[in-house]
């Protein structure tokens, strides 16, 4: 999976949550200087992230994804997903 495949998932994900997303691209902030999602929308995208990609974020994760752009939360997303496959192979 490639971030351009999460960046699309993301943008389509915000619509569906009702955020304004034309103006919206890899560049924009999730949190208050861009999309403006509060704490419980970081959230719900996590959730929504983590059930398409498979990939896991804990509370400390939530903080962090709200100061990241759309871009940096995709390439994170990505880079998590790839470790999935090694973490699955390590366990045997």
């Amino acid at each position: 999976m490639s971030a351009d495949e999460v960046l699309a998932f993301t943008l389509q994900s915000l619509r569906e949550m009702n955020f304004y997303t034309d103006d919206t691209g890899p560049d924009s902030m999730l949190g208050p200087s861009g999309v403006d999602l509060d704490s419980l929308a970081v959230s719900e995208l996590a959730l929504r992230v983590e059930d398409r990609f498979g990939v896991t974020f804990d509370d400390d994760d939530i903080e962090t994804l709200a100061i990241m752009t759309l871009g940096e939360f995709a390439a994170e997303v990505a880079r998590r997903a790839e470790l999935i496959p090694q973490a699955d192979a390590a366990r045997g």
